[in-house]
């Protein structure tokens, strides 16, 4: 593997995500206490969790929260799902066991970076740019065109990050075939499914409908639990598992016991606590929206197929960069310019930035970015 590129989103994260003031560019929902989570818990579970021993577990993961897991599925067993320390050792594990130098990947663009700079370090790729035109689609035909002989995986993410689309259920599907036909697996970045407002309209998951699909999944997005740091793919190709598995054991080797325990409790109310955070959702929606109607010279916006991020445009004469940078610099208002989200695949939209609106206390950050656009900002 070549050397990875700086992880230019995670950089700019580490410098601004906790001393910024306002947040308004974050992708997980609204998190919640320990006491909190504990109190959504049986008494077995409590009581689980309180009395556990303090000693390694299983690198698949604990068995009681991989059966948790598959229930959350339609076509999954325990057996089917492999446990990781995040999302991101899942997209690591994955990319590393699926791919070699000769093998050529298509992925989308824009994307999580890791997404693309994995498939690049290892091998060949290919990205395919959403349509920004078409409700942020992907053209499959477009995709269809890359796949080469050596094509062994496509990489997808809907609700996407960052623009929040869905891909509509029949391009989907073709998708599906279009793989099957070749033999190509499918990983899917799933871990904003069931996160969004009422209009939102969610995808199967893509191991309920794909032999070679891999479902990758998370506490810390739709749930609002990234400090659990526990995440997982499920798949029906058990040697992909039991690979992906091996090389867990040269990275986290296994969970955190507590985190998988309160996992397990976080994903046996999993209904209730996304009821909670799709109606946060629901209800910082029209406030972006009434935004950006005080400011149409300023701003182009569209209402997300799901999850809790936005991707506007940006049209001031400044240019996003300047303006995101000023914003937080002065203000203390933070947001991601679409620069971040740049491809070395092709070209990708240099004049947007994620917004999000899966957190409560929503209103004090919108009224000093109005403040802020007032004094500082001109079209």
């Amino acid at each position: 593997m070549n050397t990875l590129p700086d992880f230019k989103l995670e950089t700019h994260f580490s410098k601004w995500e906790f001393s910024a003031k306002y947040h308004l560019t974050a992708s997980d929902a609204q998190s919640m206490s320990l006491p909190e989570l504990l109190a959504m818990a049986s008494d077995e579970d409590k009581t689980a969790f309180e009395t556990m021993w303090l000693g390694y577990t299983e690198t698949f993961g604990d068995p009681v929260l991989r059966h948790t897991i598959a229930n959350t599925y339609a076509n999954q067993s325990f057996d089917d799902i492999l446990c990781f320390a995040g999302a991101s050792e899942g997209i690591f594990a994955a990319n590393t066991v699926l791919l070699d130098k000769h093998s050529h990947t298509i992925v989308v663009t824009p994307n999580y970076q890791s997404h693309e700079t994995l498939p690049v370090a290892i091998g060949e790729a290919t990205g395919v740019p959403l349509n920004e035109n078409d409700n942020w689609s992907l053209d499959i035909d477009q995709v269809a065109h890359a796949v080469k002989p050596n094509t062994k995986l496509i990489t997808i993410n809907f609700p996407h990050n960052p623009t929040g689309a869905i891909l509509p259920l029949d391009r989907y599907m073709a998708l599906v075939e279009l793989c099957r036909k070749h033999g190509i697996y499918l990983l899917h970045d799933e871990i904003f499914h069931g996160l969004g407002g009422k209009h939102s309209q969610h995808l199967p998951f893509i191991a309920d409908v794909y032999e070679r699909g891999l479902s990758l999944n998370v506490t810390s997005k739709s749930l609002g639990l990234p400090g659990l740091r526990v995440g997982w793919i499920a798949c029906k190709d058990k040697e992909v598992l039991l690979k992906m598995e091996r090389l867990k054991h040269y990275l986290s080797i296994c969970n955190s016991g507590p985190s998988e325990q309160l996992a397990n409790i976080a994903l046996k109310n999993k209904d209730a606590i996304l009821t909670r955070n799709c109606q946060i959702v629901e209800k910082n929606l029209p406030k972006w929206s009434a935004f950006f109607a005080r400011h149409p010279d300023l701003f182009e916006w569209q209402i997300p197929d799901g999850s809790c991020m936005g991707f506007p445009r940006y049209k001031g004469t400044d240019g996003v960069e300047q303006f995101t940078q000023k914003l937080v610099e002065q203000s203390g208002v933070l947001l991601l310019p679409s620069t971040i989200y740049s491809s070395t695949l092709g070209k990708t939209p240099a004049d947007r930035f994620r917004l999000g609106y899966g957190r409560e206390g929503l209103d004090d950050g919108l009224a000093v970015l109005e403040q802020h656009i007032t004094e500082n900002t001109s079209a």
